[in-house]
């Protein structure tokens, strides 16, 4: 593996079905998330810290995010 140098951000590719980048894609139109990775990293980030982030996500109230939740939770996503 290359060596990483300092300061740079290592990532990783997370591959999704094409359906469910599409579906995230329109679920996120017009909330703030400049892309469905940036949406994503933090849904990812939101379930690792157990659903309990301190910080809210670029321009969602707080019914937002709990209807972005749900339709996760329906979608299996999330428990």
């Amino acid at each position: 593996m290359p060596e990483i140098q300092p300061g740079e951000r290592r990532r990783v590719t997370l591959k999704i079905p094409r359906e469910l980048y599409d579906k995230l894609s329109e679920l996120i139109a017009d909330t703030g998330f400049r892309s469905v990775t940036e949406f994503a990293t933090y849904v990812l980030r939101d379930v690792a810290a157990g659903g309990k982030l301190d910080r809210k996500p670029p321009g969602l109230s707080e019914s937002e995010v709990d209807l972005i939740r749900q339709r996760l939770r329906a979608l299996g996503y999330i428990p």
